[in-house]
């Protein structure tokens, strides 16, 4: 692609990602979508398998296992990634500790996290909790962009990523 061509994409993403934006408005749909901005949180399913693990039956357990594993591998890419790549979060004051901690962008790790977990989710044979989270998936994708943390195209390649990890994560399982 020429440098027109990315031009070109670079003003589509801009455009559409400040569409999408409402982290300035107040009100109950701000409040509810930054909450599925942080219900992606890698600490805090990290923190949900791990009383799945210690609590859950066999087969949970071994579920727990494998999502977390997951996880992780797909943290540790999009780190690589994204301090590679470096680019900025769009400018804004909603959620400064990813600010602070993580200053790229993309690609985003809430929307690979969150696409890798309801492909996981999907192979696991229970028809409502996968269902459940391929709904909730693209909502936190979304929700990353609303409030203001991500451009379209990062969480489009983060879900690619989420999806393409938990395609081989199930493969090898």
């Amino acid at each position: 692609m020429n440098t027109s061509g990315l031009s070109r994409l670079g003003v589509w993403d801009d455009t559409n990602s400040r569409r999408l934006r409402i982290a300035e408005r107040p009100g109950a749909l701000r409040t509810l979508v930054a909450i599925l901005a942080h219900s992606g949180d890698s600490w805090l399913w990290i923190a949900g398998l791990a009383f799945v693990w210690l609590w859950g039956d066999d087969a949970w357990k071994a579920r727990s296992e494998i999502l977390a594993l997951g996880i992780v591998f797909t943290a540790v890419l999009v780190m690589i990634l994204k301090f590679t790549i470096r680019r900025r979060r769009p400018e804004g004051e909603w959620g400064r500790v990813y600010r602070a901690t993580d200053p790229h962008s993309f690609p985003s790790g809430h929307a690979a996290r969150s696409a890798l977990i309801a492909v996981l989710a999907c192979s696991f044979g229970i028809p409502w909790f996968g269902i459940i989270l391929v709904i909730w998936a693209p909502l936190v994708a979304l929700a990353r962009v609303a409030m203001g943390l991500h451009y379209l195209s990062d969480v489009i390649v983060g879900t690619l990523i989420g999806v393409l990890i938990g395609a081989g994560v199930i493969l090898l399982i």
